[in-house]
């Protein structure tokens, strides 16, 4: 299983200089459900909802997704073993939640502060 950042998803979508694998679309995703409002969020700022929009619903039908649920929300108020953003901690808070629950996930990010989070945390970064 792969947890999928939102700076992959935005890569994705907007045809990036970095562009995600095509394998990875093959693979198992998971998501939170902080990555649908974040995505809207951009696409709405850069007014793309015409051109984008239905590519980014087609991304979300592809997504298992994980609610912010009150344990998730918990997790992420307790320190990191390193540098975190609020809503990288929600993100980690999420990849946490699904450890905890014995499932093996790797992140997909390009984000190399929560990269470097994350592997502090033994999460291993999925191949981009």
């Amino acid at each position: 299983m792969i947890y999928l950042d939102t700076s992959v998803a935005l890569a994705h979508l907007l045809a990036e200089d970095r562009r995600p694998p095509e394998p990875l679309w093959q693979e198992e995703l998971v998501a939170s459900r902080l990555l649908k409002y974040e995505l809207w969020t951009r696409i709405h700022a850069r007014q793309l909802e015409r051109s984008h929009g239905d590519v980014v619903r087609l991304l979300f039908a592809r997504l298992a997704w994980i609610e912010l649920h009150p344990e998730v929300l918990a997790r992420a108020t307790r320190p990191f073993p390193g540098p975190v953003r609020t809503l990288d901690a929600l993100h980690l808070a999420s990849l946490s939640f699904l450890r905890e629950r014995g499932r093996d996930v790797s992140l997909a990010t390009y984000d190399e502060r929560m990269a470097a989070t994350a592997s502090l945390m033994g999460i291993e970064r999925a191949a981009l």
